[in-house]
C-alpha cells in the first residue's frame, strides 16, 4: 500500500491510512471469520467495512520522501475532517469541511499555500478553497479516498498469521512486493487495525464511528480578502 498523492514521489508500503481498533468502535465481538479467507479475500472486507463506517480517527507517524509525515486527525465520511498534520516544515491544524478548509500553522504552511501578506496572519485561520497547493492535504481529510487509495494500492499479498494487537485478536497481511504489514480485526467488524512500514512507521485508526462534529472556526481571515488589501 501506499501513501494517497501527497508528497510522496516514490511508493510507500500499505499507507496513507493505517488503522488501530480499539475498545469502543461499536462492533460486536463474534467471531467475523476472516481467519478463514485468503488474503485478497481480508483485504477486500476490510476495505468494505471501513468503506461503511462513518467516522475513524487516524494517528501515528511514517517516513517519506519528503520528509516524516505525522497526523492526528478525526474524520467524518462524506464531510471532511480535522486535525493536525506534520511534514518537512510544516506543522499545522487543519479543519476540512466540503470545498473549504481552515488552517492555522507556522508561516511556512502559509507560505505554501501562497497566501499573500502571510506575515499578518500571526498564526491565525486562514480560509481557503480545498484545490490547488492544498489539495494534497484536503485528500488526507477524505475517509473514502483515503480508505480505497490504500486498500487497494499493494503488490502480491500473503497471510502472515493470527495473533494479538493491544489486546485485540487480528489477522496480519503482509506485502511481499514492497513490504509492510496490515493488521485486520478479526472479531467484530473487519476494519484495518494498524499498518507498519519497514521504516518502522505506524499508522493506526481507532474510535470507529465514534461521534464527531466539524465546526468552522469563527475568528477566520478570507485568502480573497488579503489580495483586496494588497
Amino acid at each position: 500500500m501506499r501513501y494517497p498523492a501527497l508528497f510522496y514521489a516514490r511508493r510507500t508500503p500499505w499507507v496513507g491510512l493505517a488503522v488501530a481498533l480499539l475498545a469502543g468502535c461499536g462492533s460486536s465481538s463474534t467471531d467475523n471469520e476472516i481467519a478463514s479467507k485468503t488474503a485478497e479475500q481480508i483485504v477486500a472486507m476490510s476495505r468494505m467495512a471501513a468503506d461503511g463506517a462513518a467516522t475513524v480517527h487516524v494517528s501515528g507517524s511514517v517516513a517519506g520522501a519528503g520528509g516524516p509525515l505525522s497526523l492526528d486527525l478525526q474524520l467524518v465520511a462524506g464531510k471532511g475532517g480535522q486535525g493536525r498534520i506534520a511534514v518537512d516544515r510544516l506543522d499545522f491544524k487543519l479543519i476540512q469541511i466540503g470545498r473549504f478548509a481552515y488552517i492555522k500553522g507556522n508561516p511556512a504552511i502559509y507560505r505554501r499555500l501562497g497566501a499573500p501578506l502571510a506575515q499578518e496572519l500571526r498564526g491565525g485561520w486562514l480560509k481557503v478553497k480545498t484545490k490547488g497547493a492544498l489539495a494534497s492535504f484536503a485528500g488526507l481529510t477524505n475517509l473514502d479516498s483515503l480508505v480505497d487509495t490504500t486498500l487497494t494500492s499493494h503488490g502480491t499479498l500473503a497471510r502472515k498469521g493470527t495473533s494479538t494487537l493491544d489486546g485485540h485478536e487480528v489477522v496480519a497481511i503482509d506485502d511481499l512486493a514492497i513490504g509492510g504489514t496490515l493488521y485486520v480485526a478479526a472479531q467484530g467488524s473487519p476494519y484495518p487495525l494498524e499498518v507498519r512500514t519497514p521504516g518502522g512507521g505506524t499508522i493506526r485508526f481507532d474510535h470507529w464511528n465514534q461521534p464527531v462534529t466539524l465546526a468552522a472556526p469563527t475568528d477566520v481571515v478570507n485568502v480573497n480578502q488579503l489580495v483586496r488589501r494588497r
